[in-house]
């Protein structure tokens, strides 16, 4: 069985997270992790079996390595992604996948000019809930959508340092609203702020609003002790609430309330093996680059309209 070459950018928790998926990935193998400190990409490496590098060229010079997870800082994110397509391997870039859309974009082109597949960390796709609930929109199994709401609040991240809470955080449920209704908002209006810390924004309020009326609401923060991350949909004819964490998902009408069940699957184990399959099997994957740069742009939007207290078009 042909398998798929693969290298980790950043070592720190997330990056160690991609290192250990890898390694379970029957059609990929670990070659690679590659940090700026010298002994986390030792130890990590050498848990994994795996080379150790401190430098990302040189890294990339290494023909085994195919394909690149880029788990750096959000403010590396781009000029990681940037070098791995430069060498000729395909990338899997974490969110926001830039410090701005203008990067963001860049990569996308970059990507294309090179023939290169490059998809960004979105692994809220991945879980069964959240497919079922846009099969439903789609299909209006619950009617006419009405409204979205979400909920991903929990204490500060230790990892965190460059970005706030709407470019960390609250992104996935930007781009979980893309997902699920298909478009992007015509417009946002939203309240950001500071409560317990001081260098970024650690709590923000989203409106997303919709050409045909639709809206979506998102609340995030990093001041919450205790961690959620939910979604209701309500539609004309039903309501549907996911829990991300459980994965637990409840349907309820006028006649009864459903729980359908779905086996528990590790969204980023998901990811990674669709990433590793498309690029063997020459597929286009579930969330293109163009993806990234659409949630990046409503995640700037949302910065502005609370920087300027008034609603933003998109």
């Amino acid at each position: 069985m042909k398998k798929l070459g693969v290298a980790v950018v950043g070592a720190g928790a997330w990056g160690r997270n991609h290192v250990r998926a890898y390694k379970e990935i029957p059609i990929t193998q670990l070659v690679a992790v590659c940090d700026v400190d010298p002994t986390r990409a030792r130890a990590l490496a050498a848990q994994f079996d795996a080379e150790a590098y401190t430098s990302s060229e040189e890294m990339l010079k290494n023909k085994e390595v195919e394909a690149v997870s880029v788990c750096t800082w959000s403010t590396m994110l781009a000029v990681e992604a940037a070098k791995a397509l430069d060498a000729g391997k395909h990338v899997l870039v974490e969110k926001p996948m830039a410090a701005n859309a203008v990067e963001a974009e860049k990569l996308v082109e970059k990507a294309e000019e090179n023939a290169l597949l490059l998809t960004v960390g979105f692994l809220m796709r991945f879980i069964p809930g959240l497919q079922r609930i846009r099969d439903d929109i789609q299909k209006k199994a619950i009617g006419n959508l009405v409204c979205a709401t979400a909920k991903r609040v929990s204490q500060w991240p230790e990892r965190l340092g460059d970005v706030g809470v709407v470019k960390d955080t609250a992104i996935h449920d930007i781009d979980a609203m893309q997902f699920i209704t298909g478009e992007q908002p015509s417009s946002v209006y939203a309240r950001t702020g500071c409560m317990r810390h001081k260098k970024f924004e650690d709590y923000a309020h989203i409106m997303l609003t919709y050409e045909n009326g639709e809206s979506a609401f998102i609340e995030s923060n990093w001041l919450t002790p205790y961690k959620t991350r939910t979604l209701v949909v309500t539609g004309s004819e039903a309501i549907m609430r996911l829990d991300y964490m459980t994965q637990e998902l409840w349907i309820e009408n006028a006649k009864e309330s459903i729980q359908p069940r779905y086996p528990f699957q590790e969204p980023l184990k998901l990811e990674l093996q669709h990433f590793a399959e498309c690029i063997l099997e020459k597929q286009k994957p579930q969330i293109s680059g163009q993806d990234g740069v659409k949630a990046l742009c409503v995640a700037e939007a949302v910065l502005k309209s609370s920087a300027e207290n008034r609603v933003i078009k998109i």
